[in-house]
């Protein structure tokens, strides 16, 4: 199957500063892919560029294999985007701005469906002047999804949202890749993210550290064992001297597990020196700690570089 979007070796200078360094990735058709990484690594600099937004040094960026350019943009049909802000005109209400933008000849079914999608239809006849924040952030992923594009790519989608209106758009997100939809999202709500997201592209410094599924990344992960004893600070001399590293958090002690018999052990360790075990939990980490540890791992290879 071939894949909706391809960016091969792409290069971007800012006067002297080089702020995407063959940068390489893809997305799939149907596949929801995260861009992750620090504040100023290149995530909106790469979805500019995926827009033909400006000119690029040297690269190539395709979508359904055909190639994407500042000059040329028609492949960009079958594209929805919302970058760093929605482009909303004050004096126009939200209505006016989907019948603005809307293609196709069944433009009116396009409208009521994406209005029925984002949950807007109490306010989208009044003027945007008057809309609060993640009113805007609505109706810019509406605009986004309006035309059925093949490929949509959201900048911090979730800015604004509240709770639910997070979930409603996680669903959403999810039922439409189901269907076919590709997505391409920065955020860093990472705790959101890694519930929709199959794939994540990771960027630090304009360079791609690290494309995986989640799935991969997740097994390149640390588990740990999470212990509450009778005793505490005793339990956690006795793991010592047993050769454990043993971290005192908060009510708990938590250490590394590196093997399904470490558990095990840890409890028998306890038990002969008659320190009652009152709570036992596993914890893995999560999408945001394992970014810290590549982030991590990265700067350290360019330390040693």
């Amino acid at each position: 199957m071939n894949n909706i979007l391809a960016v091969n070796q792409l290069n971007k200078s800012f006067g002297k500063k080089h702020v995407l360094q063959d940068v390489s990735f893809t997305v799939a058709p149907g596949e929801v892919v995260g861009l992750i990484g620090p504040n100023g690594a290149g995530k909106t600099t790469v979805m500019k560029a995926i827009l033909g937004l400006f000119p690029w040094e040297s690269g190539q960026i395709a979508i359904n294999q055909q190639p994407v350019t500042v000059s040329s943009h028609q492949v960009l049909d079958d594209v929805g985007a919302l970058i760093e802000y929605p482009g909303i005109y004050p004096f126009l209400t939200g209505y006016q701005h989907l019948e603005l933008f809307a293609t196709g000849k069944d433009k009116q079914q396009r409208i009521d469906q994406v209005i029925e999608q984002l949950k807007v239809g109490s306010y989208i006849q009044r003027k945007a002047k008057s809309y609060s924040l993640g009113m805007k952030q609505k109706l810019g992923i509406a605009l986004a999804l309006l035309n059925h594009p093949q490929l949509v790519i959201l900048d911090e989608p979730m800015n604004g949202l509240d709770p639910q209106a997070t979930r409603d758009l996680r669903d959403l997100i999810m039922t439409l890749a189901k269907q076919g939809t590709s997505f391409l999202i920065s955020s860093h709500i990472l705790s959101e993210l890694e519930k929709i997201v199959q794939e994540v592209v990771i960027i630090d410094q304009g360079k791609i550290i690290k494309q995986a599924s989640i799935n991969d990344l997740a097994a390149t992960g640390h588990s740990f064992i999470l212990l509450k004893t009778d005793d505490n600070s005793r339990a956690q001399q006795v793991l010592t001297k047993a050769g454990y590293q043993a971290e005192l958090s908060g009510e708990q002690l938590k250490l590394e597990q590196k093997d399904e018999k470490e558990l095990a052990q840890v409890i028998q360790v306890l038990t002969e020196q008659q320190l009652n075990i009152l709570d036992v939990q596993h914890q893995h980490n999560d999408l945001e700690a394992s970014l810290l540890d590549l982030l991590k791992k990265d700067q350290s290879q360019q330390v040693k570089e």
